[in-house]
């Protein structure tokens, strides 16, 4: 129903916002819904059932959250590539996992504990797939910062291993608290028990499989940005709020939520500066 002068009722305004969008950005942004509701219910299960709870919910999130960053890859790149960069991005996650697993290269000494199942050669086959999970947003706002760079191509592999990187601010912390997996030795400097070199580690791993994304056929242009920003921007307020009122981590809270705050406040603000230039 008009409101007068031609102006539309918000609710109206809403359809036709939605009923404009593709139907990948739909069905992304449907999986984000669940997937948010699903790491929601994560303490209430933990609450009334225990901790042996706590792998299942993880592993929904994971999936669920993976699916919607697919799905952006997928209208971004198209079906063919898309699959292509995800079996490069998880294969190698998976063979970086194993070998810094097994000789404490690139991450430090760490083992994974039985509670992720299935495994394969002591890696669970959650954690390559996780690595998924943000990798699209990662490229996406890679791009955005570095596409008038002088070398862009070089200038987007570091930014994406930034981008990425930063996310682990948060997760580690929150993955050994759970005995996810454990660190033999995080030294007596550390960053809330974990070893400042596991971030060297991240920063190269991330940053070497985004540039062999690219080899094999990656335009990180071509992946929806305000639907990457979604899941970058979700993921930060779940992790902040998580960690601060349920999991009882307040310092990589807080930590994470600026190392992740930066580039998503960076990408809100060309988000609403471009709807705004004519």
């Amino acid at each position: 129903m008009s409101t007068g002068c031609g102006q539309r009722s918000m609710p109206e305004q809403m359809r036709l916002f939605w009923d404009a969008l593709p139907r990948a950005v739909k069905a992304c942004y449907v999986l984000v819904v669940i997937w948010a509701l699903a790491m929601i219910s994560v303490p209430i299960q933990r609450w009334t059932l225990g901790d042996p709870m706590l792998p299942f919910g993880i592993t929904l999130g994971a999936v669920l959250q993976m699916s919607a960053a697919l799905v952006i890859l997928v209208a971004g790149l198209g079906g063919r590539r898309a699959l292509i960069v995800t079996l490069v991005t998880v294969t190698a996650a998976w063979g970086v996992e194993f070998v810094g697993s097994k000789t404490g290269f690139p991450f430090g000494t760490y083992s994974y504990t039985t509670l992720l199942q299935p495994q394969l050669g002591g890696v669970p086959l959650l954690i390559p797939l996780a690595w998924m999970m943000m990798m699209p947003s990662a490229w996406a706002l890679a791009h955005l910062f570095t596409r008038r760079a002088r070398y862009p191509w070089l200038a987007f592999v570091l930014v994406s291993a930034l981008v990425f990187t930063a996310w682990d601010l948060f997760l580690d912390p929150q993955m050994v608290g759970w005995n996810f997996w454990v660190w033999a030795q995080p030294g007596d400097f550390n960053y809330f028990g974990i070893p400042w070199v596991n971030y060297a580690g991240w920063l190269l791993a991330s940053g070497l499989i985004s540039a062999l994304a690219r080899v094999v056929g990656l335009r990180p242009e071509r992946i929806p940005l305000v639907p990457a920003l979604v899941i970058y921007g979700v993921t930060w307020f779940l992790q902040t709020v998580g960690q601060l009122v349920f999991w009882g981590q307040p310092g990589p809270a807080l930590v994470g939520a600026v190392g992740m705050g930066i580039p998503l406040v960076l990408g809100i603000r060309h988000v609403w500066r471009s709807r705004r230039v004519p």
